[in-house]
């Protein structure tokens, strides 16, 4: 059984990417898995300065320490301008500061979705990049475009789309194994 954390790089009281996290765990079993809101996380901006005057916030050692003590992580990234919310950024900033490999061998299952057409796949495709600079691996990937009209109080509602969520679901819990 693998320790999953759970949690979309939003701080949107309303993130369709958390909806979208809280229904892919939905369909996990035999593992242990925390989900965070990560709008009930107040991270400062970073800046060298801060770093120096006021070292780490008590958040963002819980969340490192959290990281830590998982085997994997289900992680879905919004999009602002094509690119990851500065939000994220700015967590992954303060993270790497702390550890720059804060996610040694975790396994990722990563996504997006964004009520456009391109499901957010831009800000997908910059933190894939980004993950193993960190020490993680991404091992499968899902974009979720028109959220609005593709998701619902049962889930995803395109079949096409569904089908391809379970298919990338099913390769990170094989990596589990």
């Amino acid at each position: 059984m693998a320790e999953i954390l759970a949690f979309a790089g939003s701080n949107s009281s309303t993130s369709i990417n958390f909806k979208l996290v809280e229904h892919t765990v939905s369909l996990v079993q035999d593992h242990d898995i925390q989900t965070l809101n990560m709008a009930e996380y107040d991270f400062p901006i970073y800046s060298e300065d801060h770093e120096a005057e006021q070292g780490f916030s008590g958040s963002l050692v819980e969340l490192k320490q959290k990281l830590e003590n998982s085997d994997a992580m289900v992680l879905s990234v919004n999009e602002h301008n094509g690119n990851p919310s500065a939000y994220f950024k700015n967590i992954l900033d303060w993270l790497s500061r702390m550890d720059r490999n804060f996610l040694l061998n975790t396994k990722v299952m990563l996504m997006s979705a964004s009520p456009g057409r391109f499901g957010g796949v831009r800000s997908l495709v910059v933190v894939e990049g980004m993950i193993p600079k960190f020490g993680g691996e991404v091992v499968s990937t899902f974009s979720l475009k028109s959220f609005n009209e593709n998701f619902g109080e049962a889930g995803i509602l395109d079949e096409d789309m569904k089908s391809q969520h379970q298919k990338a679901l099913d390769i990170f819990l094989n990596s589990l194994k």
